[in-house]
């Protein structure tokens, strides 16, 4: 059993920052992959930020330049770091973890509001 865990989200003025965090644990031994994907009410899930086992990393053209994905292997967990919020990045935050086999297992999101 594989549990996903993200944390962070919050209420915050556009221009500022946060930092999401995204831990697994149970019946791993390390994360391969991960990605960051954001719901906003009424619209689809979309793909935010990957990081793979090699640590390169991509980002959604929405977000380049303010987001940043990285990991902490020691910890099995994925941060998302947000800088220069917007408005329209409020959604819910989920992660998605690739282990073992390429086995894939999501949290159950976190709420990020950025308030004008």
């Amino acid at each position: 059993q594989v549990h996903v865990v993200e944390s962070g989200g919050g209420l915050v003025q556009a221009g500022g920052s946060l930092r999401l965090s995204c831990a697994a644990s149970g019946s791993i031994s390390s994360i391969r992959a991960a990605d960051w994907y954001r719901q906003a009410p009424g619209k689809q899930r979309e793909l935010v930020a990957t990081i793979n086992d090699g640590g390169s990393t991509i980002d959604a053209d929405s977000v380049k330049g303010r987001f940043t994905i990285s990991r902490d292997n020691a910890k099995n967990t994925v941060y998302l770091q947000m800088n220069s919020l917007k408005p329209e990045d409020t959604a819910v935050y989920y992660c998605y973890v690739i282990v073992g086999r390429a086995t894939g297992y999501w949290g159950q999101g976190t709420q990020v509001t950025v308030s004008s």
